[in-house]
């Protein structure tokens, strides 16, 4: 998939179509962007259930 997204970057920026590199480049942060917040909200409350588990154990 690297390798794919890799061949439209250099096909674009080698015909110079800024334009068109540039849309890509903000169409791919709008994919990546939610990818890394889901990431970090799965992160987050399986900490969260980490700390529920630990406090019940001691109370």
């Amino acid at each position: 998939m690297i390798k794919f997204f890799r061949k439209i970057r250099q096909r674009l920026l080698t015909e110079d179509k800024f334009s068109k590199y540039l849309i890509y480049a903000i169409g791919e942060i709008f994919l990546l962007v939610p990818e890394v917040l889901t990431a970090l909200q799965i992160k987050n409350y399986d900490e969260y259930k980490k700390n529920c588990k630990y406090q019940l154990k001691w109370s």
